[in-house]
């Protein structure tokens, strides 16, 4: 059996990521200082003027961890094979549940996706031009189910999940890269040798994706490894630096290698949600990701007890030590 506690890190990493980054969802540095201060270190409600976060409380994660454990529990049922019809359900199943057609809950390149598979419709045209970062905020538990010598089993779970919202080349390269990363920190790889993996994973997803002109995510990965760096030791400097220069919207090609130059920077789930929810832009999903990493790099007994339980506590709907044991069962 695969180590259970690096899976739990992951799992737990993601909905941590998620949930402390939910409240300054997509606002920018200037409006989160002047509402919350220079320095959040703890869960907190979202709020009535933010139109995304205002339906969380503290330590609820949002449609990025959701969709994350919605699609486990369409692997689970079709026993870890992935089939698109089986997937769509349960996102969609998750979608209708949550009102999220009405609110202002999933992303624009999913919602317009799912809109035409709920009308019928097909919807590759959508997919294939997919920028934003609904590929990775939910695939990182991939990256559990593999070890890096199943590369190519990976880069195609990669694909067959993301394809059914985002199959453009630096979707399924974004994604790769997110849960190559993962799956080299499960297995204890080092943080440059994490990187190595993310990139070689990323390389091989890009292949299967439509072609796009967006910028490559290696590259801009590449410019925030050099930030982490040149910034070594200084959490304020560094922020600024993926902020100003890297970019932390919700554009595939900024919050991907943003989210894993942090991780490389942070190397702890703690400091890395805490950088993350003060970053601006696309906190959560940033968050989710980045943290993610940290996770499976740690495990989960390396993260606060309080902030596992509150985490289980506010999201009853999925049993994280669950999905955990299905996980570390898998080809033991």
């Amino acid at each position: 059996m695969r180590n259970k506690d690096k899976i739990l890190g992951a799992l737990y990493g993601q909905a941590i990521g998620d949930a402390m980054g939910m409240p300054t969802e997509l606002w920018p540095i200037q409006k989160i200082q002047a509402k919350f201060g220079k320095n959040i270190t703890t869960f907190l409600d979202g709020t009535e003027d933010n139109d995304i976060a205002i339906n969380f409380k503290a330590g609820e994660y949002t449609d990025d961890t959701n969709q994350a454990f919605a699609i486990l529990d369409a692997l689970i049922e079709t026993d870890w094979q992935p089939n698109t019809k089986v997937l769509v359900k349960h996102i969609m199943q998750w979608a209708d549940r949550v009102g999220a057609w009405t609110n202002n809950i999933l992303g624009p390149s999913s919602k317009a996706a799912l809109t035409l598979v709920k009308e019928g419709k097909d919807p590759s045209e959508v997919t294939k031009s997919a920028l934003t970062n609904g590929c990775g905020m939910r695939i990182s538990p991939i990256g559990t189910l593999y070890t890096p010598e199943q590369l190519d089993d990976l880069i195609q779970m990669v694909y067959e999940v993301t394809k059914i919202t985002h199959s453009s080349d630096v979707a399924i390269s974004g994604a790769a890269m997110i849960a190559g990363a993962v799956t080299a920190a499960v297995a204890d790889y080092s943080w440059d040798e994490i990187i190595e993996y993310a990139e070689k994973a990323n390389n091989a997803g890009f292949k299967l994706g439509a072609p796009t002109w967006a910028a490559h995510n290696k590259e801009r990965l590449e410019i925030g490894l050099s930030l982490a760096k040149k910034y070594e030791g200084n959490d304020e400097a560094f922020s600024r630096a993926i902020y100003d220069t890297v970019g932390t919207g919700t554009m595939i090609s900024e919050s991907i290698p943003a989210a894993v130059a942090i991780a490389y920077y942070a190397k702890d789930v703690k400091k890395c949600a805490i950088i993350c929810t003060n970053l601006g832009g696309d906190t959560d999903t940033i968050g989710a990701m980045a943290t993610a990493i940290c996770g499976a790099k740690n495990g989960a007994s390396a993260i606060p007890e309080e902030w596992k339980k509150l985490i289980d506590s506010k999201n009853p709907q999925h049993n994280i030590k669950e999905f955990a044991n299905k996980i570390a069962a898998l080809n033991a």
